[in-house]
């Protein structure tokens, strides 16, 4: 009985709250519609200035390739070196290509020709991704070149030679035929909308009763601390399956993308995870004064939890001790589920790891929600 009248007293306030409907309906779209689009690995549009001292078909047509692939835009010819390294220095393009004198008579007769490229590496991965991007397009140029060139009268090394020997590969690329990077970031932003709604306003939710003075009518009450608490993670439960159900049916109507495996794995998982993250959210807002010490607690932690979920940069990358920490973030567990059942089609069973890890978390989390509640008689 008592727990129904604080449940109900619960569903009031949240009405009472616009700003909380607000977070609840635009907040999971928000993610959903701009997030995939921004959040990328995948490198496009670096420009590119070229010194071409050859002047020759062979450096047009490399010229042609390296504008052609799609990943580059052509800022134009520089007279020299000098002058194309200034617009890196003032970050006006992003990389130098020096064709040398002599590029198109060094392929014909000698099998190959050098090509210096400078890149401005200030941005690690676009650096790194820009030069792979660049030896790919020259690959396939040199490839296309000899394949074209290889029994041209008056070419007596390759004549010699005979053709070029090629390698096919095929490659299969399982569980993201397209590779589309959006496909990898979907899955792990269900964790952020979760974590946002159901971890950040539950830390806002006793505190602001301090502040208010209500915690006091509460406290004299006969009503124990576990159906208190409770009462406090209910809302939170219902709230964030049902922002759940509203991200993945956006992530199937934009992006095409639906769950490969079960869906009931996705609704157990999500069930201990939302009470993971809601118990969390109690034990910072029953150890917090004010509203700004609860925010700033929070933030920190959604801050540090979200970087070293394996959310943008793999777990596997990380140093080993910091790999080491990511076993006792909660939000590593979910995303792994997440991404397993999405991508790969994982089942139940396959996700036990992950299963027992987030029901020890949500049994610690809640009883820690409990004991630290300070009821007052």
């Amino acid at each position: 009985m008592a727990l129904g009248f604080l449940l109900a007293k619960e569903f009031k306030q949240f009405i009472r709250t616009p700003i909380f409907i607000g977070l609840t309906l635009v907040f999971p779209a928000a993610i959903m519609l701009v997030i995939p689009w921004i959040v990328s690995m995948d490198i496009k549009n670096i420009s590119v200035m070229v010194v071409d001292n050859d002047r020759s078909g062979a450096s047009a047509d490399f010229i042609g390739a390296i504008g052609a692939s799609g990943y580059f835009i052509m800022e134009g010819l520089a007279a020299d070196y000098d002058e194309a390294l200034q617009h890196v220095e003032l970050s006006e393009t992003d990389a130098v290509i020096v064709i040398p004198d002599g590029f198109e008579r060094d392929l014909l007769f000698e099998g190959g020709a050098p090509v210096q490229v400078s890149i401005n590496a200030v941005n690690e991965t676009r650096g790194t991704l820009g030069a792979s991007y660049l030896g790919a397009v020259c690959a396939g140029f040199s490839a296309d070149f000899f394949a074209s060139h290889a029994f041209v009268a008056g070419n007596p090394s390759m004549q010699a030679a005979g053709p070029v020997p090629n390698i096919e590969v095929s490659v299969q690329n399982r569980y993201n035929p397209m590779m589309d990077y959006k496909w990898f970031m979907i899955p792990g932003l269900f964790v952020i909308i979760l974590v946002m709604l159901c971890g950040f306003l539950p830390a806002l939710n006793i505190v602001g009763e301090k502040e208010k003075g209500t915690i006091e009518q509460i406290n004299i009450t006969p009503v124990t601390k576990p159906v208190f608490i409770l009462s406090k993670m209910i809302p939170y439960w219902i709230m964030g399956v049902g922002v759940l159900s509203v991200a993945m049916v956006l992530a199937y109507v934009i992006y095409g993308l639906a769950p490969q495996g079960s869906i009931w794995v996705i609704a157990a998982f999500s069930v201990i995870f939302v009470f993971s993250v809601s118990s969390f959210g109690l034990v910072v807002s029953n150890y917090s004064n004010t509203t700004q010490q609860a925010m700033f607690v929070m933030f920190f932690f959604i801050l540090v939890f979200l970087l070293m979920s394996g959310l943008l940069t793999p777990i596997e990358s990380m140093p080993e001790w910091t790999q080491v920490i990511t076993y006792v973030n909660p939000l590593r567990y979910y995303i792994e589920m997440m991404r397993g059942v999405y991508l790969k089609g994982a089942a139940f069973g396959d996700l036990l790891p992950q299963f027992w890890a987030l029901l020890a978390f949500a049994a610690a989390l809640g009883a820690w929600a409990v004991a630290s509640y300070k009821k007052q008689s």
